[in-house]
């Protein structure tokens, strides 16, 4: 895949800067008097060479850094004297020397490139000069139009794939790129993938989703294209309409299916773009905004096949046996060349050749070598050698790139050198030998795996990347759950004021990758960071250097791997040891851990993986060695085909595995299937939470054997807030496997949350601030006008054992583990509550707003409570029976809002569809409320529930405003355990008290 790191032609040209000396640009010597030049690799502002002038691009667009003021995020983006020296280079590759002078041929070596100045080229022998004149005209800055392939083969059929991006941010863009003959583009041929957005077929551009939105977004499509044939030869593929404000990579992926050019040769394209805000501009459409296939009779795409599974396993052919792929089908006379000195000399492989299938395999390398193959036509249109691939045959050690694993060098640079190595022969394993190894960000590579070994430990420094530039301004929301809060909402089109801060800058952490295919990071080593990641909301307020808050940030990627050396067998979790465990097959203990990867440390999130399908946690043990510096350890947004087993986490203060979805890429999608199994741990927040952050549906997630040691909000939550569709999630249904263990939480502030709220933060959302009445209770809120209620449906809690239900967790004091109930700590009921809107009555003004679909209640649907054992503190008085806890609003969508409950075994709101069965509600001491509260439920079933009714409490359980509440087969005892049987008559009530006795023997 595409190495996008070169978006640093636009955004990191000061890092070439560096190789200016005073205004001198030197090159490769190669000839002596040639004073011609051309634009290099970062030519972003250069329109043209024309014998002795060069045209210069200026015009403005908006960029805002983190500490850029609101007002002042337009920038004007004409280049300054060292930016145009760092973008050419000698035509020839020969050592010149450079100099910018004023019209008036004064020395210029700072300030803006204006029009009549003059760039002096002096050639390599002094004895040759040429003077070209400056002209500056408005203009886009160049963008980057790259071939998936450059060399292709003649006569053979292939996939061809361009990659654009654009040279500045703009709505409203029209692209065009000019495609030479020989290439046909159609509607069905051809997809395009828009700023991540998905790969579609250009006849369903216009049709493809835009994500989740209220109705105050003004784009109501992706793009439009045409296809038209060019005056000069070929055809023009144009888009029109793309927002390509966000950056999140290529611009466009275009893919062209089943090319076969006849003729070898070059074939020659060109990008030109068009923005449209701030102002117009038109890009040249030169430089690096053309590219060049080079079509050749003899085999040109010869390459490696990479291993690809989504776990990491490795065996004695891992590194000794290698595939490889051509396009170029039945060919005669083919043999396999292979070398193991760089190409110096080279004998025959013993291959296995399939001509039909066009691919190769060859077996029993020697360990740890660098080997060179090449494929050899004997006969036909084919006939010669094809290009040569790389592959070493083992671990490749960072210690040959020249890291000491000393613990006191920056070692950051070399290890992205060698990741940058591996990725261009095709992929391998970097190997972290015993050693002590510092980094800032490491930029991770498509197929290189980071192979982490025992004895290893890799630590974060200050100075990681900075965040990364934006169109818009995110200051007027960072973070925040202030009911009044209008930031989120002031700007319909700005993606950034959607989430908390950490979420929509990616690039300040000490992993991060962008658009890339199978990466893995593996092993049984040690990865900190150091107390050198932030988990402060308010990290972009730090220095510069400090602003780093992410393990691993990996965005719009593939097939991605993190976790230790996999075992098959279960973990679980001694409480007398307080150490996780595996289940051998014999069903006994064992505490060899060795095999896992060992993470601490990890400022706001271990791994924010956001629109990143194809995923693989698992054998982690986080917080051994430290348990500060921590939030999230796994948020997974807009995250496809999900797997996370066999996760220890010892400590966190935020939630341990999060599926959500959010508007960070400048758009939404929606997330499915999730395989949890195996969870342990301890946490300020939620072990399994859905949400906050709902801005699209998350549908089919299995979560089986989670063990919550404490989590001072929820054990097991699940929350609507954006809008979206939550649907089909299961726990210990056994759909990841087959169950080993009843799942368990203790020490939770709530062991369930199920809830719905209209917070909203999504893309084209409004919100108005109204005055109601809520139960006596005054409120001054906003209220979302224009986006659905969402939906949660389809829930299954089953085969769940709960105690000590309070807010517990060892978070502030991890070193003596958990403080004991003393009836300070925070605590709730099982909660499952919808929400509704306020009645226009009690609004003053009346609610002046109808949401789309007309629903002013959102309903949770579909909820079976089945084999859940609750057993709570108690102690409530029974004035708390009365207690009317209020609706989920905007920036109030915490358990802790709803304040109290007035049951203390289920407490169920704004509910379509109630199923508890086969369960029980106890408290340790008495509790003088109610054991089951249902308001607004419409279709309830309890069956062969048993519960305690406190004494002095007239109904065990109570209904409110509800329809279809069927009883059966259900027992409550009097004041304690065991204590006066009674079996409530089998009975289908509307709206009651329920606690008609029907005493047993």
């Amino acid at each position: 895949m595409y190495n996008f790191e070169l978006k640093l032609m636009i955004a990191g040209i000061n890092k070439i800067v560096s190789l200016v000396v005073g205004v001198c640009f030197l090159q490769t010597a190669i000839a002596q008097n040639n004073t011609e030049v051309t634009f290099n690799s970062v030519a972003t502002h250069i329109g043209g060479f024309f014998s002795d002038t060069i045209i210069i691009a200026t015009g403005s667009t908006y960029s805002f850094t983190v500490d850029t003021p609101e007002d002042q995020g337009l920038v004007s983006t004409t280049p300054g004297v060292k930016q145009l020296l760092s973008q050419i280079k000698s035509k020839d590759g020969s050592l010149q020397t450079y100099q910018l002078t004023d019209k008036n041929g004064n020395a210029k070596t700072d300030g803006a490139i204006e029009t009549g100045d003059k760039l002096v080229v002096t050639s390599q022998d002094t004895k040759s000069k040429k003077v070209y004149h400056i002209v500056v005209r408005p203009m886009a800055l160049s963008g980057l139009l790259k071939l998936g392939k450059p060399n292709v083969t003649a006569n053979a059929t292939t996939d061809l794939t361009l990659y654009f991006i654009a040279g500045q941010r703009s709505p409203n863009t029209t692209v065009r790129i000019f495609m030479p003959e020989g290439i046909q583009v159609t509607p069905d041929n051809t997809t395009v993938n828009v700023i991540g957005r998905g790969d579609v077929r250009l006849k369903d551009l216009a049709t493809q989703s835009m994500g989740r939105m209220g109705t105050n977004y003004p784009y109501k499509k992706v793009g439009n294209f045409a296809v038209s044939k060019n005056p000069g030869g070929g055809s023009v593929l144009l888009f029109k309409l793309l927002d390509l404000r966000p950056d999140n990579g290529a611009d466009l992926k275009i893919v062209i299916s089943n090319v076969r050019l006849t003729k070898a040769g070059n074939y020659n394209f060109k990008a030109i773009y068009e923005t449209k805000e701030p102002e117009v501009l038109t890009s040249a459409g030169v430089g690096n905004e053309t590219a060049t296939l080079t079509v050749t009779s003899t085999i040109s795409d010869f390459e490696r096949i990479p291993h690809k599974a989504i776990r990491y396993k490795e065996t004695p052919a891992t590194y000794t046996k290698v595939n490889f792929k051509w396009s170029a089908a039945e060919l005669s006379g083919m043999q396999l060349m292979q070398s193991l000195d760089e190409g110096k000399t080279w004998k025959p492989s013993s291959a296995v050749i399939d001509p039909k299938s066009a691919k190769a395999s060859v077996s029993g390398l020697l360990p740890d070598r660098m080997y060179t193959f090449r494929l050899v036509v004997k006969n036909g249109v084919h006939k010669g050698y094809s290009n040569t691939v790389q592959f070493y045959s083992g671990k490749m050690d960072i210690k040959s790139f020249g890291v000491s694993g000393n613990g006191t060098e920056d070692a950051t640079d070399k290890i992205n050198e060698a990741i940058a190595h591996l990725n261009k022969i095709g992929g391998g394993t970097l190997f972290f030998s015993e050693g002590v190894y510092n980094v800032r960000t490491v930029h991770l590579q498509s197929d290189v795996y980071l192979y982490i070994s025992k004895g290893a430990t890799i630590k974060a420094l200050n100075g990681g990347d900075a965040p990364e530039a934006t169109w818009f301004s995110d200051k007027k929301y960072r973070s925040g759950l202030s009911p009044t809060d209008s930031g989120p909402y002031d700007n319909p089109e700005n993606w950034l004021t959607k989430q908390d801060v950490g979420h929509h800058y990616f690039r300040n952490s000490m992993f991060f990758g962008e658009r890339l295919d199978n990466v893995k990071i593996i092993g049984n080593g040690r990865i900190t960071g150091d107390g050198n990641l932030v988990t402060g909301d308010r990290v972009m307020n730090n220095e510069p250097g400090n602003r780093s808050d992410k393990m691993f940030t990996l965005k719009l990627c593939t097939n991605l791997e993190i976790g230790g050396l996999y075992r098959p067998e279960d973990l679980w979790y001694d409480e007398q040891k307080d150490e996780p465990y595996y289940i051998r097959k014999n069903e006994t203990k064992d505490f060899a851990l060795d095999n896992m990867l060992h993470i601490d440390r990890a400022g706001h999130f271990v791994l924010l993986a956001t629109g990143t399908d194809n995923i693989n946690v698992h054998d982690t043990y986080f917080g051994k060695n430290s348990t500060s510096n921590v939030r999230d350890i796994y948020d997974f947004m807009q995250c496809n085909n999900v797997t996370a087993t066999n996760i220890y986490c010892k400590v966190s203060s935020d939630d341990i595995i999060k599926p959500g979805s959010d508007c960070s890429l400048g758009f939404t999608r929606p997330a499915k299937k999730f395989r949890i199994r195996n969870i342990i741990g301890d946490t300020n927040c939620n072990l399994f939470q859905i949400g906050s952050e709902t801005a699209d549906d998350i549908t089919d997630a299995c979560v089986d054997n989670i063990y919550v040691l404490g989590a001072n909000k929820a054990g097991f939550s699940i929350s609507t807030n954006d809008g979206a569709l939550i649907k089909d999630i299961h726990l210990n249904c056994g759909h990841t496997g087959k169950l080993h263990s009843r799942s368990k939480m203790l020490r939770t502030t709530t062991p369930f949350f199920i809830s719905i709220s209209n917070r909203a933060r999504i893309l084209g959302a409004t919100a108005s601030r109204f005055r109601f009445d809520e139960n006596g209770i005054k409120h001054d809120e906003l209220l979302v006008t224009n986006v659905n209620i969402g939906v949660v449906e389809n829930i299954i809690l089953n085969g769940v054992d709960i105690a000590e239900v309070y807010g517990g967790s060892s978070y502030s004091d991890a070193a003596n583990r958990w403080r004991p109930f003393d009836g300070k700590q925070r605590r709730a009921t099982p909660i499952v509550a919808g929400y509704a809107l306020p009645v226009p009555s009690v609004v003053e003004g009346g609610l002046n707003f109808k949401l789309p679909n007309g629903n002013h209640t959102g309903y949770i649907k579909n909820i079976v409570f089945n084999d859940v054992h609750v057993l709570v503190k108690g102690g409530n008085p029974i004035s708390d029976t009365a207690a009317l806890p209020p609706e989920l609003g905007v920036g109030q969508y915490n358990v802790s809002n709803l304040k109290v409950q007035p049951a203390y075994g289920l407490w169920a709101r704004h509910v379509m569809g109630l199923s508890v069965t086969n369960s029980s509600f106890n408290y340790e001491t008495t509790d003088n409320r109610y054991a089951m509260f249902l308001d607004d439920v419409i279709g309830a079933k309890i069956s062969g529930v048993k519960m305690v009714k406190p004494a002095n409490v007239n109904a065990a359980i109570r209904v409110k405003d509800a329809a279809n509440v069927t009883i059966e087969n259900t027992t409550y005892y009097v004041h304690e355990w065991g204590r006066s049987p009674t079996t409530l008559p089998a009975l289908t009530t509307q709206s009651a008290t329920i606690n008609s006795p029907k005493k047993m023997k």
